[in-house]
């Protein structure tokens, strides 16, 4: 019989297919694991509705669930948003490891405004500093800015807190 920790285990050994730096548990998207009678219920909520990869996630997971000889029922769950909050301090700290800036904690009730997205207060993930430019609004996902270093002049990607 699997237990609930091992679940948890195997699918925090899952890579998000966008950034494989992070695992779907550092992410945040795993909102509840229920082991019943051989079955393992899993719910996931996926980054942003129109996420190209949700049929990527729930195959990985229940592939995962399979190798621990249960059955799986992945379930998307959309009733409540996933946020950049969920994020874990080790998913942090392994994107910033990675070249990403990771989002900031969001504010109560506050989202981050184009004005604040324009400020110097992102710091570069490779050398820590603040001289940092917005590049452009729109990275490679719609939760993802370009961001250009001006003291060691690498260009990033900034998480938007979502």
């Amino acid at each position: 019989m699997v237990s609930e920790a091992q679940v948890w285990e195997a699918l925090a050994e899952i890579p998000d297919p966008e950034i494989p730096v992070i695992s779907l548990v550092d992410l945040g998207v795993i909102r509840a694991v229920a082991v019943e009678n051989g079955s393992v219920r899993i719910e996931f909520t996926p980054t942003f509705l129109g996420c190209p990869a949700l049929e990527v996630m729930r195959d990985a997971m229940a592939e995962s669930v399979r190798a621990l000889g249960a059955e799986p029922d992945v379930r998307v769950v959309l009733d409540d948003s996933w946020s950049t909050d969920k994020i874990t301090p080790a998913g942090r700290e392994k994107l910033r490891a990675s070249g990403f800036a990771p989002p900031a904690p969001r504010s109560a009730g506050t989202a981050t405004t184009l004005v604040e997205l324009n400020s110097m207060a992102f710091r570069c993930p490779y050398c820590g500093s603040k001289e940092t430019a917005l590049e452009n609004l729109f990275g490679p996902t719609p939760c993802r800015s370009v961001r250009y270093c001006n003291a060691c002049r690498q260009p990033f990607e900034q998480f938007k807190t979502i």
